[in-house]
């Protein structure tokens, strides 16, 4: 088997006990040798400060790529560009460009009245600048926007035409659904990369609940198997388990870089890695 190329998604802290958290997520990850982290932005387009100051932390002490996410919610054109620009000056030239979800109390997006309309117009105000590696969110399952999957392919053509370089997939259970969608995207003209991102599961009540807002498809045989594994208090093997086959599976077919949510709890993505044959290349350096 093929050993993967990997990255990392984490979370910006609210709190200190979040801070030490997140710092050992990355004593626990960066040793792997990851392609980079990614930072996610606060919910509703809250809290960016957090996401700044968390990913320049991040870039200073692991000595990797970081890659901060930024979305249209809640900011007008010149805030969102600004914020970009503060990526930039700290060293931080990879952007993960996303919409955004609704902002609180609404049930579907409404750009700023001075901002931007979309992803791909945020992308491309990105693109003109000439100071970031752009990557955007994909969707092998029908985003609950979208009309069908086709839409989701439309979307994303239009996104790397605007000028992201790579796509990372939102989570999925079984490896079919998303190789049916690298290849569907390859019909359609896509040629950049498509990373599909990787969830562990430390929680299922959780994970469930978001894959069903997010229109991830939950085989039955899948839901009942977690349900008891919960119950009988064998989750996390369980979870690493399925995590390695699905990963098996995709690498088999081709797929050479996998992306981790890792929900700053390391340690389900550590054992997944570790059976794929990742292993540690260096250490972390002091935080100060």
């Amino acid at each position: 088997m093929p050993v993967p190329s990997v990255s990392f998604e984490v979370f910006p802290p609210k709190s200190i006990d979040a801070s030490f958290r997140l710092w050992d997520t990355a004593q626990v990850l960066a040793p792997l040798g990851p392609r980079f982290f990614s930072v996610t932005y606060g919910a509703g387009g809250s809290d960016q400060h957090l996401t700044h100051d968390a990913a320049e932390t991040l870039h200073r002490t692991s000595g990797h790529r970081v890659a901060a996410h930024l979305t249209c919610v809640g900011a007008s054109k010149d805030d969102v560009m600004n914020t970009a620009n503060k990526f930039a000056d700290a060293g931080i030239s990879d952007i993960v460009a996303l919409r955004g979800d609704p902002s609180k109390g609404d049930t579907k997006f409404r750009p700023h009245a001075d901002g931007f309309e979309d992803s791909c117009a945020l992308i491309t105000a990105l693109a003109k600048t000439d100071r970031f590696n752009i990557r955007v969110g994909a969707y092998p399952d029908v985003h609950p926007d979208a009309a069908s999957s086709k839409q989701n392919i439309d979307w994303l053509k239009a996104k790397v035409d605007a000028g992201a370089c790579e796509a990372l997939t939102q989570f999925f259970f079984e490896a079919d659904g998303f190789l049916r969608f690298r290849d569907a995207c390859a019909d359609a003209g896509i040629t950049a990369p498509i990373t599909p991102g990787i969830l562990p599961i430390t929680n299922w009540t959780s994970a469930r609940k978001f894959a069903q807002k997010c229109g991830t498809y939950i085989p039955d045989e899948l839901a009942q198997t977690f349900d008891k594994a919960t119950r009988d208090g064998r989750l996390d093997l369980l979870s690493v388990a399925q995590c390695t086959e699905l990963c098996d599976d995709l690498l088999n077919e081709g797929v050479s870089d996998l992306h981790f949510y890792t929900l700053n709890r390391p340690d389900l993505t550590r054992d997944v890695c570790h059976a794929l044959g990742v292993t540690q290349s260096h250490s972390i350096r002091n935080v100060a």
